[in-house]
């Protein structure tokens, strides 16, 4: 599916268009059009608003709802959303007209003959408006078609109705951020057995090469003789090796360097501490913390940020066979310590270790790790928030906001320090897993934190749950593969640069 953005500033009634999507608050009697709908609400015969009332719409968040035009505009679908109570005062929440954006757009290619082209007449008078709704639509008209026979290519072309003087960058900068949300989606979604780690470290390159990145793979012979007993422990049940990628994006006016690091598990059985079925079969999903550090390094690379940016994944097949590790086994991380495996199923904080030390070397102002680490996320948070823990509080506070700003929810969490006591081992230096099931997301937080070196400044993301959508889609949001995380990293890079 191929999706164009451009910008317009004529009358949204007199555009030629397969649809107009127009936005509506919720009122007294009836809904209220919002900004940017005005044009079109009066084309119709007593106002597109009092059709919408007897419709039963409210304005609602997200409430969408589609009908005829009967030529009272060129376009002959009117696609009506809701953006919630009208601000009391300044624009409309930019998360807001994104997701409503994006509902829209999901109502339309979910038809047989797709979206076509459509006009956004939402609020988009300002750059931060415009970019919201560019964003939204554009994640909104994603689609997973890879594995579909008989299909047809559909091709949205979007319209933005604009008259901001800026709205063309602002849009710009959209395409940016959804082209690298979208790549974390198709990795997500993409079938195990296509996407096994030299597969992933392959589609690094090419990106790497398309984008002027610089790139370095380590193969299995590299990561054993390196001493990345982490990575090699957990992959070596598999016969797909795994790969440990480094991608740097420098810019010769930076004067500071984050680094990222990815959890890249491309299928994770638990290894011989073997998963439930019914918890397995959403295991692809696993990888999603590299592809999400894989897309923010292509958007950082493509916008050109004043940051230096290395971005590790760190990614290995997690299977059972008769060269898995045990329960009981004894790995040595890049670095030194050693790490007692009681359960073969927390593997990702094992590949992280060595990652992580790894990314230190760098000499980094900040690391940041995104990982589905723990199902206990999952119970702590939900699946639409991600945890974030860090050894800094300003860091995690800092975190926190660029999430916000970038329009992700995310909550954070504490590292308690006597959970440190859990995870000691009678026979190496730390045990991957704690004796006790309690506050599982918190430990294994600070199972990563004994290898930060003092002074370090670093935080973690837990995106177990918002990486995958096992529900029903909502606003920008298809199920399967979401992207969490990814317009998050950005931000923070974006932070840095200034």
């Amino acid at each position: 599916m191929s999706t164009s953005l451009s910008v317009n500033t004529e009358s949204p009634s007199s555009l030629d268009a397969d649809a107009v999507v127009v936005g509506y608050h919720s009122g007294g009697d009836a809904p209220e059009p919002a900004s940017g709908a005005q044009d079109v609400d009066a084309a119709f015969s007593g106002g597109l608003a009092h059709t919408l009332s007897l419709m039963g719409a409210s304005g609602a968040p997200e409430e969408v709802h589609t009908l005829a035009s009967l030529g009272a505009v060129k376009a002959p679908v009117v696609v009506a959303v809701g953006l919630g109570p009208a601000p009391a005062e300044g624009p409309v929440d930019s998360d807001v007209l994104s997701r409503a954006a994006g509902a829209a757009l999901r109502s339309l290619t979910s038809r047989p003959e797709g979206a076509g082209r459509v006009v956004l007449a939402l609020p988009a008078q300002t750059s931060a408006e415009a970019e919201a709704v560019a964003l939204g639509a554009r994640l909104g008209a994603y689609g997973f078609d890879r594995y579909r026979t008989g299909k047809t290519e559909k091709t949205t072309e979007l319209v933005l109705a604009s008259s901001a003087s800026d709205a063309g960058d602002a849009a710009e900068r959209a395409a940016v951020l959804a082209e690298a949300v979208n790549l974390t989606r198709d990795l997500v979604n993409t079938a195990p057995a296509d996407l096994v780690p030299e597969d992933l470290a392959d589609t690094a390159q090419e990106i790497a090469r398309q984008t002027g990145l610089q790139i370095e793979v380590l193969d299995e012979r590299a990561l054993s003789e390196g001493g990345y007993g982490g990575l090699t422990g957990v992959g070596q049940g598999s016969a797909n090796p795994p790969r440990l990628v480094r991608l740097s994006h420098t810019h010769p006016e930076a004067t500071r360097t984050v680094a990222f690091v990815g959890k890249g598990i491309t299928f994770d059985s638990g290894g011989l501490s073997l998963k439930p079925a019914g918890s397995m079969d959403w295991m692809k999903s696993d990888m999603a913390g590299a592809a999400s550090v894989l897309a923010a390094m292509r958007a950082i690379a493509a916008l050109g940020l004043k940051v230096n940016v290395v971005g590790y994944l760190a990614v290995a097949e997690n299977m059972p066979s008769g060269t898995a590790q045990r329960p009981s086994d004894v790995l040595t991380i890049y670095g030194g310590k050693t790490v007692e495996v009681l359960n073969t199923d927390a593997e990702g904080r094992l590949v992280m270790a060595d990652a992580l030390v790894r990314a230190q070397e760098d000499g980094p102002d900040l690391v940041v790790d995104i990982a589905t680490l723990t199902g206990a996320q999952l119970v702590a948070l939900g699946t639409r928030v991600f945890a974030v823990m860090s050894n800094d509080d300003d860091v995690r506070a800092d975190v926190v906001s660029a999430a916000g700003a970038a329009g992700e929810t995310s909550w954070p969490m504490p590292l308690p320090e006597e959970l440190r006591s859990g995870l000691d081992s009678s026979v190496a230096d730390i045990a991957n897993v704690a004796g006790e099931r309690w506050g599982g997301m918190l430990s294994a937080g600070v199972f990563l934190k004994e290898f930060i070196e003092d002074g370090v400044k670093w935080a973690h993301l837990d995106i177990a749950g918002p990486s995958f959508n096992q529900g029903g889609p909502h606003g920008y949001t298809p199920k399967g593969g979401t992207g969490a995380g990814t317009r998050t990293l950005v931000r923070i890079a974006e932070e840095y640069a200034r």
